[in-house]
Formats: structure tokens, C-alpha cells, sequence
């Protein structure tokens, strides 16, 4: 409910702060005091427009905040959830405020996080309900008709069980509609899809076998390289042209010149030259042992590191033939088994396709006859619930001087296509203010104060199955006295017990019914004018209400008129 209102520089009011309780609260004053000041201050923080008429004379700009106390369960701490204004402790105050400056520009906020003025709007219709000579909010609005007609008296089970259905129902139509697509898609590629499938099967990728077939082209090209280098030396050692000679022959060459040089046996002519001969032969004979060594040590290493170029020819083959499939689909190489599959998978829903529609339509169809079923129910609870509403509004009427007056509950169908998970219906209240003239809706067809007595009496019967805690009613008994007024007190006070009421009147017998009085009045000091409030005590509530009986002369007649209706 709302527990506070502080208003800084707004028209005539300069600077108010009005604390506000539980029940009945009504605002009495003499016409032009600025009880309308009042509502648009309020009115401000609930999202209505602003402009710069409203900021003081002489003041930079004018602001407003409404303090309130949110009950456990409220809606309102869920919808800023989802606009990422947490509330970290739900037992303080949720506080709007709004501040309009001298040029026109206004700012919003909520617990005093900057919002745009829609927010501000959504969050303030789960707070307050303003029901005014020439402006309505909450009843009016036929959108929220269906939820107030099922708390009237619709069991909660069977607007359960319609939307379940509902919710069912659209999850088959969902995946319905997803399998055709896929089907559509497939068809209009199936020369494609099957060519690929038979492309890529006899491909056959493996996991990870780029990897595996690179790291053996590496090492194919690596003994390659080895086998050429080994085959290079060989030649060089043994060369397989006749016409040139090798090391070897060379070696052999030498070593037979050389014999030639030694002497005879018993020749001791060239004893010392002969000797260095000896050791030159036997070093050439060295070297050719050698260079036979170094000959079969290569051979051995040729015959080991013998390659074979088809192998290699083959692995390139293969990745290259992968890579390039790679290519043409679009991705890597690791992917190509599981795009495989997945493009099999696509395959075999083409194949299988039809079989899965023609299920899922049956499905579809059976949900939708559970719904239609469960929604039967829940229509025909409505219509007796509408009925039931219907007689107990119009039981209301009577004595708020509306005798004439018929309500009605209308239940207009939706087309299948607008079918949704509240059911198949829309609810709409509807009056006719007058014999013979057909029903319509509320704000098109009652006048402002018979628009006002009649949200008064819905609001009587359907007190506590609103969300919104308060309700302003804004003059509800202009043009009405005596014993209509005092219906109109009597109801105002039923519904205060349920939720916080505000009531701006100039009716004693509304004031009387009052649980907390404010008194809205105008002076002026300084050569200014100031609209002032002020709560009441019992005996200045006495003489508020004489005043309001009797005029400027209050008498004793009327202070005991009003001590009657203070004791109702």
C-alpha cells in the first residue's frame, strides 16, 4: 500500500509530506483548495505525463515521491526481476519518484534507479488504481476482465489444466512444424545430399587421420630425402659410368704404379727411398680396405632406408583427397565423419519423413482435442461465473442511484488462431445505463459519475482479487446526496477492508466513513499562494464535517448532524 507521498515544488505546493495508513482515507477541502494539485502529484509517480506546468513558480523543478509496502507475494519485485532492478531486501520500501524540470523534461526512477517512464508505468499499474470523473485505469482496461471474472469463482484447477493442455498442444504444433521444415529443406537438396552421402562414404574419413596421414607423408619424405643422399655417396664411391673412375679404381691405379717403383730383392742402392715406398703402398692398401668399408656400410644403409615412392604417392593422394572434400563443404578435416553422419542422418529423415509427420500430426491433433476439451470446461465455468458476477453487480447498483442500470458479462469468442493458454474466450464487462439501450463497454456508455459509482460496485464485489493494493477514487459521489452518499460511504469503507483506499469527496457522509481524514486547504503568506494537508483529529474531523453540512457558518445543528455520522 501506499505509506508515503512527499511533493517539493508542484504548482502551489512548495513542500508536503503526507504519511498514509491502512483502510479508508478520505480528502475533503473546499473547491479550488488543490486536491486535483494532489492527484496529479500522485499521478506522477505513476507514469502520467508531465510537463512544465507543474513546476512552482520561481522553483528549477518539481519532484514527487511515493513511498510503499509490497505484501510477500506481489508480482511487482518479479517484473523488475526481468528488467534487472533487484530488490535485496523485500521488507523495505519500494520508492517512485519522478522530477520534472522548468523546461519540460522529466526523470523516473524506482529505489532510486534511473527507469523510462513505460517501466515506470507497468509498475505503478500493480500498485495503484485511479477511478476519476474523466479518467479510469484498472477497470476500464478490458484486459484485465478475464483474470477478475475467474477470481470471482472459476476454479483455479480448470485454468490449470487449460494451460497445460495449451502449452502441450504448442510444444507438438512447435516440433511439427520444425520436422516439416527439415523436410521441405531435404527434399529441395536430396540430389545433392545423396550425392554427397555416397561421396563422402566411399571417402570413408577416420577420426583424427589427417594427422596420422601428415605425420606419415613427413616421414616418407624424410627417408626419401635419406635414400637419395645414401645413393648420391655410393656413386661417388662407386660410379656406374665406366667411363669415369671412382676412389676405388683410383686407389688400385696408384698402388699398382707404385710396385712398379720397388726394387728388386738384394738391391740396397735405394735402402731408405725403397722404404718410404713400402709404407706409401701400405697406406694405399689402408685406404682401399676403407673405402671397402665405408662402400658396405652404405649399402647396408641404402638397403635399410630403401623407400618405397608409391607409398608415398598413396598417403599424399589420400590427404590431399581429404582436404579437398574439406574444402568443398566448408570445413575442417576433423569434421568431414561427423558431417558424414549428420548429412546421413538428413538422409534418412528424407527416407523417414513421412512416417514422423504423419505421427506428429496425430499427436498434434490429440493435444489439441485435450485442449479444446479442457477449455470446453473452463468456458462453461465462465459462463456461470459471469452470471453469478452479473447478479451480484447489479445488486450494487440499486443504492448507488444506478437502479436503472444493468451490468452484464460478455464472453466473445476467439478464432482458433488467437486460441491462448487462458482459453478460448475473452471477457469484457459491459453496462447499459438505461432501459431498452444495448450494453456496452463501461467507459463508452456511463457518464463519469455513474462510470465511478459503477467501479465502485465492482470493486465492492470483487474487493481483495486484485494484485493492486490501492485505489484512488476521485469525487465517485459528485452529483449525489443523502441516502446514495451514505451508500457510497458504506461501500467505500467495505472495500477498505481489504485494501487501502483513497477518496477525494465533498460528501460528509463519504468523509464520516473515513478511518484516517486529510484536510486539503489553500492560504496565502507573503503574497504567495500555498495549497496545504493536514491529517485530522477527531474533533478537528467534527468540525471538517460540520463545515462540509452546513457551509462557512458551522453550527450546532450541524456538529451534531456530524457527530451522527461519525457514529454511523
Amino acid at each position: 500500500m501506499l505509506t508515503h507521498l512527499s511533493i517539493r515544488d508542484v504548482v502551489l505546493i512548495e513542500r508536503l509530506d503526507l504519511p498514509f495508513s491502512p483502510g479508508l482515507t478520505v480528502l475533503t477541502g473546499e473547491t479550488g483548495a488543490g486536491k486535483s494539485i494532489l492527484l496529479d502529484s500522485l499521478g506522477l509517480t505513476l507514469g502520467e505525463r508531465a510537463s512544465a506546468g507543474l513546476v512552482r513558480a520561481g522553483a528549477e523543478q518539481a519532484s514527487v515521491t511515493a513511498c510503499f509496502d509490497l505484501l510477500p507475494d506481489h508480482p511487482l519485485p518479479t517484473l523488475l526481476a526481468e528488467q534487472g532492478i533487484v530488490i535485496d531486501d523485500p521488507r523495505e520500501p519500494l520508492v517512485l519518484r519522478r522530477i520534472v524540470t522548468v523546461d519540460g523534461r522529466s526523470r523516473a526512477y524506482i529505489n532510486d534507479q534511473p527507469v523510462g517512464v513505460n517501466l515506470l508505468r507497468r509498475a505503478a499499474a500493480l500498485l495503484v488504481e485511479i477511478q476519476g470523473q474523466h479518467e479510469q485505469m484498472g477497470l476500464a482496461d478490458q484486459g484485465t476482465h478475464l483474470d477478475l471474472l475467474d477470481s470471482f469463482g472459476v476454479p483455479p484447477a480448470l485454468r490449470a489444466d487449460t494451460e497445460a493442455a495449451y502449452r502441450a498442444w504448442m510444444a507438438a504444433t512447435a516440433e511439427l512444424a520444425a520436422a516439416r521444415a527439415t523436410m521441405e529443406n531435404a527434399a529441395r537438396e536430396e540430389e545433392w545430399l545423396r550425392q554427397s552421402v555416397e561421396d563422402l562414404s566411399t571417402l570413408a574419413p577416420q577420426e583424427d587421420e589427417e594427422t596420422h596421414l601428415a605425420g606419415m607423408r613427413q616421414s616418407l619424405q624424410q627417408g626419401e630425402r635419406r635414400g637419395e643422399a645414401i645413393a648420391a655417396a655410393l656413386a661417388e664411391l662407386s660410379p656406374r659410368d665406366r667411363r669415369s673412375s671412382g676412389p676405388a679404381a683410383a686407389l688400385r691405379g696408384a698402388s699398382r704404379t707404385l710396385q712398379r717403383l720397388l726394387p728388386s730383392a738384394g738391391d740396397t742402392a735405394t735402402e731408405g727411398a725403397d722404404r718410404l715406398a713400402h709404407e706409401a703402398l701400405a697406406a694405399l692398401e689402408r685406404a682401399e680396405e676403407a673405402l671397402g668399408e665405408a662402400e658396405t656400410l652404405l649399402s647396408r644403409l641404402a638397403a635399410e632406408a630403401d623407400s618405397d615412392p608409391r607409398l608415398l604417392e598413396q598417403t599424399e593422394e589420400r590427404l590431399f583427397a581429404l582436404r579437398a572434400a574439406a574444402r568443398k563443404h566448408g570445413v575442417s578435416v576433423p569434421e568431414l565423419p561427423g558431417l558424414l553422419a549428420a548429412l546421413g542422418d538428413r538422409l534418412a529423415a528424407l527416407d523417414s519423413g513421412n512416417v514422423r509427420i504423419g505421427a506428429l500430426e496425430t499427436m498434434v491433433r490429440e493435444r489439441r482435442a485435450r485442449f479444446e476439451d479442457a477449455a470446453g470446461l473452463l468456458s462453461a465455468a465462465r459462463e456461470k461465473t459471469a452470471r453469478r458476477l452479473e447478479a451480484a453487480v447489479t445488486a450494487e447498483l440499486k443504492p448507488l442511484r444506478l437502479e436503472r442500470a444493468r451490468f452484464f458479462v460478455t464472453l466473445p469468442p476467439l478464432p482458433p488462431e488467437a486460441w491462448n493458454a487462458r482459453g478460448r474466450e475473452q471477457a469484457a464487462f459491459q453496462i447499459a445505463a438505461n432501459p431498452g439501450q444495448p450494453p456496452g463497454p463501461l467507459a463508452k456508455v456511463a457518464s463519469g459519475g455513474e462510470l465511478s459509482r459503477l467501479m465502485l460496485a465492482l470493486k465492492v464485489v470483487l474487493a481483495g482479487r486484485s494484485a493492486v493494493p490501492t485505489l484512488v477514487f476521485d469525487e465517485v459521489d459528485a452529483g449525489v446526496g443523502g441516502a446514495t452518499a451514505s451508500a457510497i460511504g458504506e461501500r467505500l469503507s467495505r472495500v477498505g477492508q481489504d485494501v487501502q483506499v483513497l477518496v477525494v469527496t465533498h460528501s460528509p457522509q463519504v468523509a464520516a466513513r473515513g478511518n484516517a481524514h486529510l484536510r486539503i486547504s489553500k492560504s496565502v503568506a507573503k503574497g504567495r499562494t500555498e495549497t496545504r494537508a493536514e491529517p485530522l483529529s477527531t474533533e478537528q474531523r467534527r468540525e471538517e464535517i460540520a463545515r462540509m453540512l452546513a457551509g462557512d457558518t458551522i453550527t450546532e445543528a450541524a456538529r451534531a448532524a456530524a457527530d451522527s455520522l461519525l457514529q454511523g
